[in-house]
């Protein structure tokens, strides 16, 4: 048994991938240009023609797809086996005959592997640091690939006083039910992320309306109940705060050139950092 499958079974990680598979057959190129869209807003370029783009836990594979169809030298990664051939999945759809996108099984803790990487241009890893059980050693070593004068593209869980706690417990407590049991946690969790905005949608005669243009919305190209699984099963999880992320990169000696919040509410947020050169 792999350490991956430990943890999974003894219901210490939440299976990233299996919720990824799900997701693939629904991605269409609206999805995908959307997805490209955003990588081009972030990180304010029009394109990424003769870059290189490291993809830190690429869990469906979306954006190192999105990254490649804008011209990037694509390398793409994800603990999680089954992430792995997901990311697999589209390079077959979308990119079979590229030499310039490779994919493999490797975490983000190992320091040894990340030095076999290489220096790359952009480093990405949207939403996966908090989930290894060991952030900020990951944040740490996400910068090892990042070359001179690099880009850092980050997406961190925001930090609640209040409910980063609870959403601890409930995150722990799906993934140690049963499969046949975790609707008792996600029926509440459910209602609780979108009963309110399904009510305003109903109010204002358009039911369901947010549920269904959720990939519009997102402005990521993403599912919405996809979403939903992935945040109330997603754990390991951790959070910090916009103030506690800015000043772990400044004080390794990066400059913040792009930022994206969730407004101190439920969610990522998105930072886009520059290393200096002798950082």
């Amino acid at each position: 048994m792999t350490e991956h499958s430990f943890e999974v079974k003894s219901g210490e990680r939440f299976e990233f991938g299996a919720n990824w598979t799900q997701f693939l057959e629904i991605l269409d190129e609206n999805r995908i240009a959307l997805a490209e869209n955003s990588l081009r807003k972030m990180l304010r370029v029009e394109n990424l023609e003769g870059k290189r783009f490291l993809d830190i836990g690429s869990g469906s594979g979306l954006f190192s797809l999105a990254a490649r169809r804008l011209g990037a030298t694509v390398h793409s990664f994800d603990y999680d086996p089954q992430s792995v051939a997901c990311t697999t999945e589209l390079k077959r759809r979308y990119n079979p005959n590229s030499n310039a996108w490779t994919i493999e099984q490797g975490s983000v803790l190992d320091e040894r592997y990340l030095k076999s990487l290489g220096e790359w241009d952009i480093v990405y890893s949207w939403g996966v640091l908090h989930h290894t059980g060991a952030m900020w050693h990951a944040l740490e070593n996400a910068i090892t690939p990042l070359r001179e004068d690099g880009t850092l593209f980050i997406a961190i869980y925001n930090y609640q006083r209040g409910m980063t706690p609870v959403w601890t417990h409930v995150k722990r407590a799906y993934n140690h039910l049963p499969s046949m049991l975790r609707w008792l946690v996600l029926g509440p969790a459910m209602l609780r992320l979108w009963g309110p905005r399904m009510l305003y949608d109903l109010l204002r005669g358009k039911p369901f309306h947010t549920w269904r243009h959720y990939a519009e919305h997102s402005t990521r190209g993403m599912s919405a109940w996809r979403d939903v699984i992935d945040w109330v099963g997603g754990y390991p999880f951790e959070a910090a705060t916009p103030e506690e992320i800015f000043s772990f990169y400044y004080d390794r000696g990066f400059s913040l050139i792009n930022l994206k919040t969730c407004g101190g509410g439920l969610g990522c947020n998105e930072f886009v950092f520059n290393r200096t050169k002798n950082a």
